[in-house]
C-alpha cells in the first residue's frame, strides 16, 4: 500500500507553522506497514485541494488529510473531498451534539460557522474528536482509501492513534505487517565518503533496504524491513548491521537515533572517567553541547572559555611568547591547543581536557584562514593528542564541525579503553 499525506493550510505554506504532522504519520503508517512515497502540501484554495486530490489519486492507494476542517471559510478539505468524489455533505449528529455542549457548558452563544466542523461526507466513518470539536472521516471509494484529519496535532494524533488506525487495519490492510527500521549513527566521516563505502548496500535495494540521511557532522544510515514480528525483523537488520559494522566500525559510534554527544556522556559514566574543556573560537558550544545531556554533571566538571589571548595567558598559562611575537605561533596553533588541553584537565582536575581553538570566520585571524582550528584531547598519564582541521563552511558550521569533531576523537579513545 502507498500512501500520499496531505497536509492543507496556507499558514504552512507561509512557513508560519511547521508541519509536524507529516512527520508523526509517517511514523505512524510505517508501523501499519504502509509507505508513505509522498507528502503534499496545498493552500486554503478550492481548485488548489482538489487538483492536489486528484494528483494523489493517481500515485497512492491511502490518502492521508491533515487540517481544513474548522469552522472558517477557508476550511475546504471536505467540500474538496466530496467534490473529487461526487459525493454530498452532511451534518453528523454525534458531532453536533459534542459542539453543542461545548458552547452550552461554557454558557457562550455558538456562531453558526461553528456547525461545519460536523460536517461528514456521505458514506463515510465519522472519527470522533477527543480533544476538540471537528469531526474526521474516513471513507473507501473505488479502490482507495481517504482518512481526513484534523490540524492541530493535539487532535490529530489521538484521533489517528483511537480512530483512524483502527479503521485502516479494517479496511485498508488484510494483514498487519509492520516496517521495522534501525539507525546507525556516524562521526568523522561525511556523508558523501560514507555512501561511497556502502554503495553496493544502497543501490541493491535489497531486504533490509539502506538509506543514509546527513546532519550537521553527523551521518545516518537507516535500515529497514518489513517483517510479521519483531523478532523476524531484528533477526533480518542484524545481519545487514554487522555487514555495515565491518566497513564503517570505526565511525559507527550507536545504533539507535541519538547524538555522538550522549554516546560521550554515556560512556565517561560507565567507566567512571571525568572531562573538562577550554574552548576559543567556539565560546562555550562545546559545553553547551555536553552539558545538554541528562546526567552530564556526573562527567563534566567545568570549562573555560578563553576567547581573547588575555584569557589564554591569565586563566590557562599559555606563554606570552606563544601567542604574542613576529615568531609566535600564535592563538591558532597546535602548540596553543595542546597547552589549552592540558592546563584544562589540571586546573579543573579530570581525567580528560579539551580543547578548541581556530578561525571561524568570516574575516582571518592572525594572518590564517577561516576554517582552520586545532583541537586537543589531553588524557591523564598520556601523551596529548592534537588534531588540525581544515573545514568549509559559514561562521556557526564551522564551530559546529569543530565541537563534534572533538567529541569524535574523544569517542575513539572511549571505545579503545572500553576495548570495544
Amino acid at each position: 500500500m502507498r500512501a500520499e499525506i496531505i497536509a492543507v493550510g496556507t499558514e504552512l505554506l507561509l512557513g508560519q507553522i511547521v508541519n509536524t504532522n507529516a512527520q508523526f504519520l509517517s511514523q505512524e503508517l510505517a508501523s501499519l506497514g504502509i509507505d508513505v512515497y509522498f507528502q503534499t502540501v496545498v493552500g486554503d484554495n478550492m481548485d488548489r485541494l482538489r487538483q492536489a486530490i486528484q494528483t494523489a489519486e493517481s500515485r497512492a492507494d491511502v490518502l492521508i488529510f491533515s487540517g481544513g476542517i474548522g469552522p472558517t471559510q477557508d476550511d475546504l478539505t471536505k467540500e474538496a473531498l466530496a467534490s473529487v468524489l461526487g459525493r454530498g455533505l452532511h451534518y453528523d449528529r454525534m458531532a453536533m451534539d459534542n459542539i453543542d455542549r461545548f458552547f452550552q457548558g461554557r454558557n457562550i452563544p455558538m456562531t453558526e460557522n461553528n456547525r461545519r466542523q460536523a460536517h461528514a461526507i456521505d458514506g463515510s466513518t465519522p472519527l470522533p474528536n477527543e480533544t476538540g470539536l471537528a469531526v474526521g472521516n474516513a471513507i473507501a471509494h473505488n479502490g482507495k482509501f481517504y482518512v481526513v484529519l484534523p490540524g492541530p496535532p493535539k487532535e490529530l494524533m489521538p484521533m489517528f492513534r483511537n480512530q483512524a488506525a483502527t479503521w485502516i487495519l479494517q479496511h485498508v490492510l488484510t494483514h498487519k505487517q509492520p516496517i521495522y527500521s534501525k539507525m546507525l549513527k556516524f562521526a568523522g566521516i561525511g556523508e558523501s565518503a560514507l555512501e561511497t563505502r556502502v554503495l553496493d548496500l544502497i543501490e541493491k535495494q535489497s531486504d533490509p533496504t539502506v538509506a543514509p540521511y546527513a546532519k550537521e557532522s553527523e551521518v545516518t544510515l537507516r535500515i529497514t524491513t518489513k517483517a510479521n514480528s519483531e523478532s523476524e525483523a531484528m533477526a533480518k537488520l542484524e545481519v545487514m548491521e554487522k555487514e555495515i559494522s565491518s566497513r564503517l566500525g570505526d565511525h559507527l559510534y550507536a545504533t539507535e537515533d541519538v547524538p555522538i554527544e550522549k554516546t560521550i556522556v554515556d560512556m565517561l559514566t560507565e567507566l567512571n572517567l571525568t572531562v573538562s574543556c577550554a574552548e576559543s573560537c567556539t565560546g562555550g558550544l562545546l559545553m553547551e553541547t555536553i552539558t545538554s545531556i541528562p546526567g552530564s554533571a556526573a562527567v563534566f566538571h567545568g570549562g573555560i572559555v578563553c576567547y581573547s589571548n588575555e584569557m589564554k595567558e591569565k586563566l590557562l598559562n599559555v606563554p606570552h611568547d606563544m601567542l604574542e611575537g613576529e615568531n609566535a605561533p600564535g592563538a591558532v596553533s597546535a602548540e596553543t591547543a595542546k597547552v589549552l588541553a592540558e592546563q584544562v584537565r589540571m586546573i579543573v582536575d579530570t581525567d580528560f581536557g579539551l580543547s578548541i581553538t581556530g578561525v571561524a570566520g568570516p574575516g582571518y585571524s592572525e594572518r590564517k584562514p577561516v576554517g582552520l582550528v586545532y583541537i586537543a584531547i589531553s588524557r591523564r598519564g598520556q601523551d596529548t593528542a592534537v588534531f588540525e582541521l581544515n573545514l568549509k563552511g559559514n561562521r556557526e558550521t564551522i564551530r559546529i564541525r569543530s565541537a563534534k569533531t572533538v567529541l569524535y576523537h574523544l569517542w575513539r579513545q572511549l571505545k579503545e579503553t572500553a576495548g570495544r
